[in-house]
């Protein structure tokens, strides 16, 4: 008879590595039924990548490219905040400009 495969939700696969560390890995996989392959496949993805690791189809390919992309991002929108700074000042003194040669025609 063949058991239902299990899914350890990222808390669990963490709570795991920890118990594991703590109670040794033979006793933990043990109480949960986890193959050492597994085990160590998941503290491997842990060490390389932190939680994050454990992501859906996450390698660490993935996890760089991901972030570059944020910190492409974070530098695009310091650039989009200079330049919507730099116009409403721009807009500031052209309506100070118009004011004063409003004012001084008079």
């Amino acid at each position: 008879m063949m058991m239902k495969k299990r899914t350890f939700s990222k808390e669990e696969k963490l709570q795991i590595i920890k118990e594991a560390s703590q109670q040794g890995v033979y006793a933990t996989l043990e109480k949960y039924g986890i193959y050492r392959a597994t085990y160590y496949s998941w503290k491997r993805k842990f060490e390389e990548m932190g939680e994050s690791g454990f992501e859906h189809g996450m390698t660490p390919e993935h996890l760089k490219r991901i972030r570059a992309l944020e910190k492409e991002n974070n530098a695009l929108k310091l650039l989009l905040a200079e330049k919507e700074l730099e116009t409403k000042l721009k807009g500031d003194l052209l309506k100070k400009k118009f004011a004063q040669e409003k004012s001084g025609r008079s």
